[in-house]
Parts: structure tokens; sequence; C-alpha cells
């Protein structure tokens, strides 16, 4: 399938540095867009990126939009292309998963 090369990069990224993750394509009836569901993470699949494209007159892939929602994020961030999602999950997913283990540990009452 010619969709198995989006996101690409990310998800090397994913695999590199431990994380699971689950896809999904879906396309809507009413507009000639796709949508593709990524959900990730190392425990608990509960981060999402969604991401809308369309093909081009030549049939390549063009990128609408990207969202990416973190565990708990009440607003997802959204991008324009891989390459600036990469930057942000590269700058934050390493502060994001310290929290959620920090977190982990208060519940278990394990904290100093």
């Amino acid at each position: 399938m010619e969709d198995d090369n989006v996101l690409a990069t990310t998800k090397q990224f994913l695999r590199k540095n431990g994380y699971h993750y689950k896809k999904r394509y879906i396309r809507p009836l009413i507009t000639p867009d796709s949508v593709y569901i990524f959900r990730f993470g190392k425990e608990k699949l509960n981060n999402r990126i969604i991401l809308r494209y369309g093909h081009g007159w030549t049939g390549r892939q063009k990128i609408k939009e990207i969202d990416l929602r973190l565990h708990k994020q009440k607003h997802p961030r959204i991008f324009k292309t891989e390459r600036s999602l990469l930057k942000y999950l590269q700058t934050h997913l390493e502060v994001h998963e310290e929290k959620l283990h920090e977190e982990k540990m208060r519940k278990l009452g394990l904290d100093k």
C-alpha cells in the first residue's frame, strides 16, 4: 500500500525510542482527503497523531494537517510538516515521559 510511507521517519524515531504504535486509515465519504490515525505509547497507546492528507494531481501525498495529542493534553498541537512534528517530539517527549513516570511513582507512594 502506498500509504505505508506516511510518517515513516516518525515511526523510525518512535521504534528507536521504545514506543509501540498502532495505525488505522479512514477514508471519509464526504471529502476527498484521507485520515490516518496513529496511536502510540510505551505501555499504553494513550498518545495520538491524526494526519489529514490528500493526493495531488500527480498522485503524490500532500499533508494538510498533523494533530498531535499527548496523554492528558487538553488541546492538540497542530503541525504542517512531519519535520516540525519530529522536532516537537524530540524535545517534548522525554519531558512528558518523565512527568508520567513521576506521577506513577507518586501514586505508588514511592516519591521522596
